[in-house]
């Protein structure tokens, strides 16, 4: 990472970075703007709440599922950098609604724009890996896949921080969020900006003629067919959407859990938000160093069956969480109490945990095929990831509706756990010859 800082002064690298960056900056701000308002500001009921949190998580994913084919053709027949400019003009237009729902407090309104972040996500997605090998040199493309992900945990963090912030209470006890629907527009406009800057990316000469396969279920069943068929990166796959089915019940069950469970505010929210994003990271920094450099599932077990220990402890303090008072709790008041501090450790080691555990996972998409197929390869993972993103929330609405506790539905995540590591170590042993 140390030798790789250099490219943040190249022209054939800054832009796409600070575009994606501004891009996982956007989709936080927006989406953690939009959750504190409906939960906080809008509604008051503990299963409306939940339900919608699940349900904009699922509306947020299902573009990834339905559109990642046609975004991963696209991405491998033309000019790259065009397509990064098209999709930041359409962003645009998108927070123009977003921002419009923020000031209204129109809920509907508010999840057309989720909806729609997630298409201009899912055609993003595949371009910022299939370019980096056409603009940087084959000994720079590793360091600079780094400094992409750096970035992208860096602008979630920071999106969802300040997503937290700008939804403020007024003196006479209602919510706004008119900084938030400033602030989506400003970051708009700043990517489209950026992302013009991109330098061109063009199909190689010799790349095979791409056929465009624009039949939506068509195209999705041939492209996931035409690689799962490889052992490993049919356990890779499967094995990542683990655990993005795990981080989506989470994510989508924090603002309910911290508000109706643990009686806290807006703050605490986010802070639980930020410790997931900032464990994460530190996961992927730290199964780098342990492995080295090397490709191989060599954690993955011990890191999902780590996570699940760490979710059932979660759930135990949150299970003991006396009662919510009249008020909520502010931040300094949450971080005072004995299990308030615990429960951070358990969602920071959550979190943890994840990291070390699909980090090299994503490293198998990229190292077991051509750098030619690498955006199909990513488009093929999102679908697969999506659909078990979607399974897992609407399992997650159907637990609620059926009296299933917030805080009871964190046992799914780690009964989920057991099977993640059982595929970490089948991944295990089917790419390291000396398992």
């Amino acid at each position: 990472m140390q030798d790789s800082l250099h490219l943040l002064r190249k022209r054939r690298f800054l832009p796409l970075f600070v575009t994606q960056f501004l891009g996982a900056f956007n989709d936080n701000l927006f989406r953690t703007s939009m959750v504190m308002l409906v939960i906080y500001g809008i509604y008051r009921s503990e299963a409306q709440e939940a339900t919608f949190s699940a349900i904009a998580g699922a509306l947020f994913i299902a573009p990834f599922f339905l559109l990642s084919a046609l975004s991963g053709q696209l991405a491998d027949a033309m000019d790259k950098a065009r397509m990064i400019r098209w999709v930041k003009t359409a962003e645009i237009v998108i927070m123009l609604f977003g921002a419009a729902g923020l000031l209204i407090h129109n809920v509907p309104l508010l999840l057309v724009a989720l909806t729609a972040m997630g298409v201009h996500s899912t055609f993003f997605g595949p371009i910022k890996y299939a370019i980096l090998p056409q603009h940087l040199d084959e000994d720079e493309v590793l360091g600079g896949t780094g400094l992409i992900e750096a970035g992208t945990y860096i602008g979630i963090l920071g999106g969802t921080i300040v997503g937290g912030i700008l939804v403020v209470q007024a003196p006479d006890g209602t919510w706004h969020g008119k900084w938030a629907a400033l602030g989506v527009l400003v970051v708009a406009l700043i990517g489209r900006v950026v992302g013009g800057m991109v330098p061109p990316a063009r199909p190689a000469p010799d790349a095979p003629v791409a056929e465009m396969d624009w039949h939506i279920v068509r195209s999705s069943i041939t492209l996931v067919n035409a690689t799962l068929h490889i052992p490993r990166l049919f356990l890779a796959i499967v094995s990542i959407s683990f655990f993005w089915a795990m981080g989506a019940i989470l994510a989508a069950q924090f603002p309910p859990l911290v508000k109706n469970v643990l009686g806290s505010d807006q703050q605490v929210a986010t802070l639980f938000l930020a410790i997931f994003s900032v464990g994460v990271a530190t996961g992927s920094v730290l199964i780098n160093r342990l492995l080295g450099g090397r490709v191989l599932a060599l954690y993955a077990p011990g890191a999902a069956i780590a996570m699940g220990l760490f979710v059932v402890h979660l759930y135990w303090n949150v299970h003991n969480w006396p009662a919510p008072g009249a008020t909520l709790l502010h931040l300094a008041d949450f971080v005072r109490e004995t299990k308030g501090k615990w429960v951070m450790f358990d969602l920071f080691g959550v979190a943890v945990s994840g990291g070390m555990f699909v980090v090299p996972l994503y490293a198998f998409l990229t190292t077991t095929v051509p750098k030619s197929q690498t955006a199909r390869t990513v488009a093929a993972n999102n679908i697969v990831n999506s659909g078990a993103m979607v399974v897992a929330a609407i399992i997650l609405t159907a637990l609620i509706h059926l009296g299933v506790s917030v805080a009871e539905t964190l046992l799914m995540v780690s009964v989920m756990s057991l099977g993640a590591a059982w595929l970490g170590w089948r991944l295990h042993l089917a790419c390291d010859p000396h398992a």
